[in-house]
């Protein structure tokens, strides 16, 4: 199935007070739409400010899809992260550890939901089995963090409930092999 297909359709118009999500950096709320010139050019904006670090950035109206801006996911799109989460087939490859993490990057920098989950599963089987590095870390923590924040959002639920509820989805799918210390 195309995880694609689940997301709500890109919208071309977006309302003042309305969540957006903006690729890796998620979910936000549109302050205004402002027209500015630019070279010459009267260009229409979104400013977005983004919910979890106050960042404000701006968003040529006519470009919103194609850098990836989208609406929130449906509520009842959530359970297909967790099948996600749940599903212990990974994309395995041979790749040594800095292609592997530019191809998660790429994934992660998607800003498809479904992408960011299968990034998160791929990263917490691997650390499953092996100590993942620094990057890889902070990586993980990035999608797990942007999964909250969207599913959180959209759902109206404590991001406490739904971060607890993914680790335990991904602590029994993928049980840890390695010694906790």
């Amino acid at each position: 199935m195309d995880n694609q297909n689940l997301i709500n359709p890109l919208k071309l118009q977006f309302s003042v007070g309305e969540k957006a999500v903006y690729p890796t950096h998620g979910v936000g709320t549109v302050e205004t739409i402002e027209i500015k010139d630019i070279e010459g050019t009267r260009q229409e904006f979104y400013v977005i400010k983004i919910d979890a670090t106050g960042v404000r950035v701006m968003i040529p109206t006519h470009s919103a899809s194609t850098v990836g801006l989208r609406s929130l996911i449906d509520p009842k799109d959530v359970e297909k992260i967790f099948e996600i989460l749940r599903n212990p087939t990974i994309r395995r490859s041979s790749m040594v550890w800095n292609r592997r993490f530019r191809a998660l990057t790429e994934r992660l920098n998607t800003g498809n939901i479904f992408e960011v989950s299968e990034v998160l599963r791929d990263l917490y089987c691997i650390q499953s089995n092996k100590e993942l590095s620094f990057s890889e870390k902070k990586m993980m923590k990035k999608a797990l963090a942007l999964i909250v924040f969207e599913v959180c959002t959209a759902c109206h639920e404590e991001s406490e409930k739904i971060e607890k509820k993914i680790l335990q989805t991904l602590e029994l799918t993928f049980p840890s092999t390695t010694p906790k210390h």
